[in-house]
């Protein structure tokens, strides 16, 4: 029979989750616009919103940091704060965006979207929200620009918060429940995941108009995203990699691809929907079929 830590489980997540729906409540019943895209409807939330979300990122480190010092007293060592590697880095930097790629590819090719590539939606946004598109570059300037960006700084800025969640998900919960079998600590963690997040999107965060079947949205992109990044993590023994591919997603997910395809239906369509969750699947089984992720404890 499998043994697993409940103690250390049940004092992560309620921390976590206590910390993280307080936070948040308090952000939405200040009523702060929760819906942050450029070409989104509506006044321009402050500038400061985005690092106030980005804040909550951390509380899943916050939580691990507090039970494995202070409730198990297990020490670090079970986090697998290492870096390891550099080539697993170099990878998933490319693999992700080519994921984007081959997502948005498909959602294009099924009809669930056009690509903006006049970035007509853009101009008319901020346009919409008193910001002047006179002397705005031209899309052949614009999206390859925001594309390498993305590449470059998303897993570095992007990969900072990431790491935020990552040290709690992949470093402490994963862990912790692989000695249940690895698919159902995988699906596990994704539920976990996605609910975790489920307070934004009943306030309209990453799929506006659709609360409820947002939040099973979430549970389903995190649990397919997760088959990917689980594998990474657990073959390379390091959260820190998790957080890096963690932040690689972000600077996709906020990056060129809500730009070119802004009106992408959320629960079908783009990285939110099934379409992404098909190919992220099929990422994560290809990534687990060509090793047998090590069942082994944590070092210590």
């Amino acid at each position: 029979m499998a043994v697993i830590d409940r103690k250390g489980l049940w004092a992560f997540l309620a921390l976590t989750f206590g910390m993280t729906f307080a936070y948040e409540g308090c952000l939405i019943g200040s009523g702060m616009r929760m819906n942050f895209g450029l070409t989104s409807a509506g006044p321009m939330p402050p500038v400061y919103a985005p690092l106030l979300i980005g804040m909550v990122m951390w509380v899943p480190t916050i939580s691990t940091v507090i039970v494995v010092k202070f409730i198990t007293k297990e020490g670090f060592g079970v986090t697998n704060l290492r870096i390891g590697a550099l080539k697993p880095y170099a990878m998933s930097a490319l693999a992700i965006p080519a994921a984007f790629a081959v997502i948005y590819a498909l959602t294009w090719l099924v009809g669930l979207a056009t690509p903006d590539w006049e970035l007509e939606s853009l101009r008319h946004a901020l346009a919409g929200k008193g910001i002047d598109t006179a002397d705005m570059p031209k899309p052949r300037v614009v999206l390859p620009a925001i594309f390498l960006a993305s590449l470059v700084l998303g897993p570095v800025v992007n990969g900072l918060f990431g790491f935020g969640e990552e040290f709690g998900w992949r470093g402490y919960l994963l862990p912790k429940l692989m000695p249940l079998g690895k698919w159902k600590a995988y699906t596990l963690v994704g539920i976990i995941w996605g609910l975790w997040h489920a307070p934004l999107i009943l306030a309209d965060f990453n799929y506006p108009g659709f609360p409820a079947l947002g939040v099973l949205g979430m549970i389903g992109m995190t649990t397919t995203f997760g088959i990917y990044i689980n594998e990474m993590t657990l073959q390379h023994r390091s959260s820190v990699l998790a957080g890096w591919m963690h932040g690689a997603f972000n600077g996709q997910f906020y990056g060129v691809w809500r730009i070119l395809f802004p009106t992408v239906h959320p629960l079908l369509g783009g990285v939110t929907g099934l379409v992404g969750m098909l190919v992220w699947v099929t990422l994560g089984l290809a990534v687990a079929s060509r090793t047998e992720t090590p069942l082994v404890e944590p070092r210590r």
